[in-house]
């Protein structure tokens, strides 16, 4: 057992020896104490044992069942691949093949899927036979697949000692604001959520895993308020895990007087830019924001603001188990808790990591990101341009919610706008483009935009499920508007 996964099992067998009346986990309709926690995952962990597997898929709604598969998995020593919900039926297929995950542990639902999979059913599991040599590096104990910008999920190979030190960092890192309850609202198939129920055990403190289905939310990014709300009100959490998304929400209840935010005392923020507004928004409710930066191919958090140490705008200091810094042309290098590999591909050798982030850091260390290295584009000028530079520029304001830019080869960068509110009027965004332009130079202003007549979302495939741009998919679908400067030099509109 690595030196990590020995601390944390020894730390919730202490948990369960002296504080084993404490609840540890919180589902629908029922809690775990610690006591209870530690002999179901014990007992979890002989039953994987009898399997003779080396690899267990897990298709389950967030709750306790899922934590503690999970957890027997990991102090097993298996590799668990936590199947995403919001994951097509093609795509979770792909991560079965891929994996060759030998038993399933899944909700009802998956039925019919697993069965064209070429699973069998029986007891606990569903069953399957591979043959062939597994792909797997040694010593993978987490097989997380990134949605990407494409359809084909990307298997990323972690450690336990690199999850488990990652989830140490976390609990540390929110011990001054003394969070004694933790509710999960992100699926736990995403790895920062997974590290931070890690955490709230490693803390001793209760971890509230409503399904999502309690929760209100559907997929990636369909959204009940009024269930999310309710759930949040009833359970009084100390610490979140959000996504911008949830955030805007969040921040926007509260204005209106239908979330309190004081009962919150650390809400994490990842996986996309937050805007600058949306941040003061928060600040002015009262809802402790701290963003964060990270990546599945380093265990997911990198740098974080903690109470102790918070810069607005910036992703936060890096995290003491790592160490960040930049390449000649800014991009965000990375040392410490690294892949093993890519499934199916060869090992990770290289001592740093190349994020693909552009980022600056100032006087007292805290990173500040400029945009994807990759998505830069040239004008016909010849000048480079970062769009996520003038998007965020874009969003500031108040006025546009969101903001894509592209200039590839064109005279003029053509901006794709929707606004914060429906009442927006074209001069309002007219006024916003100007003034985001005022500090931005020439080959970086937006001289042509168009209002979009929906938002962006995972649902109409435009955004990733963490709610990124897949900013392919955005250019190919609105391309005839994107080049409209080619054909015309009219004013913009």
């Amino acid at each position: 057992m690595s030196p990590e996964m020995e601390r944390f099992k020894r730390t919730l067998r202490g948990h369960a020896e002296r504080r084993g009346h404490v609840v540890a986990l919180w589902g629908d309709g029922s809690q775990l104490d610690y006591a209870t926690l530690y002999s179901e995952v014990v007992y979890r962990q002989q039953r994987l044992r009898d399997e003779h597997i080396s690899v267990v898929a897990l298709a389950l709604d967030n709750g306790i069942e899922l934590m503690l598969w999970d957890l027997a998995a990991l102090f097993e020593g298996l590799t668990c691949v936590i199947l995403p919900g919001f994951f097509s039926q093609a795509q979770r297929r792909h991560c079965l093949e891929q994996s060759q995950a030998e038993r399933v542990i899944a909700e009802p639902a998956f039925e019919a899927e697993l069965q064209a999979a070429g699973y069998q059913h029986g007891g606990e599991f569903w069953r399957r036979h591979f043959d062939g040599t597994s792909r797997l590096p040694a010593g993978t104990a987490k097989l997380t697949f990134t949605s990407g910008t494409t359809g084909t999920p990307k298997g990323v190979c972690l450690s336990a000692d690199s999850l488990l030190r990652v989830a140490r960092e976390l609990e540390q890192a929110s011990q001054p604001v003394e969070a004694r309850h933790h509710l999960a609202l992100l699926p736990l198939a995403i790895l920062l959520e997974n590290l931070g129920c890690y955490a709230a055990l490693y803390a001793g403190a209760r971890l509230s895993l409503p399904s999502q289905k309690t929760l209100g939310i559907q997929g990636a990014s369909g959204v009940d308020p009024t269930r999310l709300l309710g759930c949040l009100a009833e359970r009084r959490a100390h610490s979140l895990i959000l996504v911008p998304q949830l955030l805007l929400m969040l921040v926007t209840a509260a204005e209106q007087k239908m979330f309190n935010p004081h009962i919150v005392r650390f809400a994490a923020v990842g996986g996309a830019r937050v805007s600058h507004d949306l941040l003061q928004r928060a600040q002015r409710v009262g809802l402790p924001v701290f963003e964060g930066y990270g990546l599945s191919e380093c265990a997911s958090v990198v740098c974080l603001n903690r109470p102790q140490a918070h810069r607005a705008g910036s992703v936060g200091q890096p995290l003491p188990h790592v160490e960040v810094r930049l390449a000649d042309d800014g991009e965000v290098m990375i040392k410490g808790t690294t892949l093993l590999g890519y499934l199916g591909e060869p090992l990770h050798t290289s001592e740093w990591w190349p994020s693909g982030d552009l980022g600056e850091f100032d006087e007292d260390g805290f990173l500040y990101l400029r945009g994807r290295k990759k998505h830069q584009f040239v004008t016909s000028f010849g000048r480079n341009v970062n769009p996520e530079w003038v998007e965020a520029e874009l969003t500031q304001g108040g006025d546009i919610a969101q903001a894509f830019v592209y200039g590839e080869a064109l005279p003029h960068n053509h901006a794709l706008l929707w606004p914060v509110r429906a009442d927006c009027t074209d001069q309002t965004l007219e006024l916003a483009v100007a003034k985001a332009n005022d500090t931005l130079p020439d080959y970086a202003r937006v001289h042509r935009w168009t209002r979009l007549d929906q938002p962006f979302s995972a649902a109409n495939g435009m955004l990733t499920a963490n709610g990124r741009p897949r900013r392919d998919a955005i250019v190919e679908h609105y391309r005839a508007q994107l080049t409209s400067s080619i054909l015309s030099e009219e004013s913009p509109s």
